[in-house]
């Protein structure tokens, strides 16, 4: 495979604090070259050895591709009508769901993948290089089966979220339906997973019943997610840490003892904050569990109900403005925080040995993403080395 160096890179993110200044490792006029689908050698650009082909990126600024570690791509139909009524004053609840699930299990395999192949591509071009999807629009052995399988097909980092609410059919009889998610749909919906997730909340799965759903999941080699404490203060977080689970998402509504607890394990808080801008739901508090030293992601959570997007651009600048994050620290959450809630080590960052996901945006610095919001800024990408998006500038 050839090299290629990229040269003249005015800001580049490396988040590498040996190879730049603070946290993120910034180098100023930089170079980077790609060897073999990874990084090889990052440095001065006046340093850079010579390599097969060249980019010269007149001054633009360089970022690992963003980590979307939380989104639900596999279902059918739209909520616009619902989000329309809720900004009119109708509060979120869980139960508009229940839409998406009808039009899931109505929709082919065929409708199915493309909707989740546009959204994909659509990630892709806003930068994000790794994307992790979620089943959990089924909710049927058959359904939830077809969808992990629809999004193995489309990245390794597949999510069986069966216990997303309780069906119709299952009305008032949620034991009932998380028995059966334990005992038939995890192990046949386990080989196409790598994580299971539920959604511990009121008006979805309370603690016991999650419990008894990741356990069953663990038992199957499947390892632990959770959305917790989105509406309400609850037992979400607990159980997370409790379980080792990788991550809990959401985080809006937490006390003291949640953000100690956090601070306490290995597991990332991942904030969503286009769900919190779609419903009007209180952002997470992102400073307290900075403050108190928690890992942080950033996801856009794209979904067809409460946060319909794909943009972790907006997500980064949405952190900066309502979240009182700082541009360093949302740019970290987008990238190195999305690859700590998937336990990967090898994006993220870009060091030597890293694969080389890398983006280059339409402005001289990382800044620009929270201080232009709503550009498109993102000119290049590159995923594994390869060129996949080269937005066309044009100059006048």
């Amino acid at each position: 495979m050839p090299t290629t160096v990229l040269s003249n890179i005015g800001t580049l993110v490396t988040n590498d604090p040996a190879l730049g200044e603070g946290p993120l490792g910034i180098r100023r006029t930089a170079a980077l070259v790609i060897d073999g689908g990874h990084v090889a050698w990052v440095g001065d650009s006046a340093a850079a050895p010579a390599a097969d082909a060249g980019v010269d990126l007149d001054g633009r600024a360089v970022l690992p591709g963003f980590v979307e570690s939380h989104a639900h791509l596999v279902f059918a139909g739209d909520r616009a009508e619902e989000f329309t009524a809720r900004m009119a004053g109708r509060p979120y609840g869980a139960g508009g769901i229940r839409t998406t699930i009808e039009a899931t299990r109505a929709a082919s395999d065929e409708q199915l993948t493309v909707n989740a192949r546009r959204l994909l591509d659509e990630s892709l071009r806003a930068g994000s290089t790794t994307v992790e999807c979620k089943s959990g629009y089924g909710q049927t052995v058959a359904d939830e089966l077809r969808s992990v399988q629809i999004a193995a097909r489309c990245t390794d980092e597949v999510t069986l979220l069966a216990a997303h609410v309780t069906p119709p059919e299952y009305a008032g009889r949620a034991d009932d339906y998380v028995t059966m998610v334990c005992e038939e749909m995890i192990p046949r919906c386990a080989p196409y997973a790598r994580w299971i997730d539920v959604f511990c909340e009121q008006g979805a799965f309370d603690r016991d019943q999650a419990r008894a759903v990741l356990t069953a999941g663990i038992a199957h080699g499947l390892v632990p997610r959770v959305h917790g404490n989105q509406l309400h203060q609850g037992p979400g977080v607990r159980l997370a840490v409790e379980l080792g689970a990788a991550s809990v998402d959401h985080v809006s509504r937490v006390n003291r003892a949640d953000i100690d607890a956090l601070a306490g394990g290995d597991t990332v808080a991942t904030l969503l904050p286009g769900a919190d801008f779609c419903t009007r739901n209180s952002y997470p508090d992102a400073r307290a569990l900075l403050d108190a030293g928690v890992t942080v992601a950033l996801g856009a959570d794209c979904n067809p109900g409460t946060s319909y997007t794909t943009s972790l651009p907006f997500c980064i600048a949405l952190a900066v403005r309502e979240l009182r994050m700082t541009p360093d620290e949302a740019v970290s959450a987008a990238t190195a925080g999305g690859a700590a809630a998937l336990r990967r080590t090898d994006i993220g960052a870009l060091s030597p040995g890293f694969r080389a996901d890398v983006i280059a945006l339409d402005a001289p610095s990382h800044l620009h993403l929270a201080y232009r919001p709503g550009v498109p800024l993102i000119s290049r990408v590159w995923r594994d080395g390869v060129l996949v998006v080269a937005n066309r500038v044009v100059s006048q």
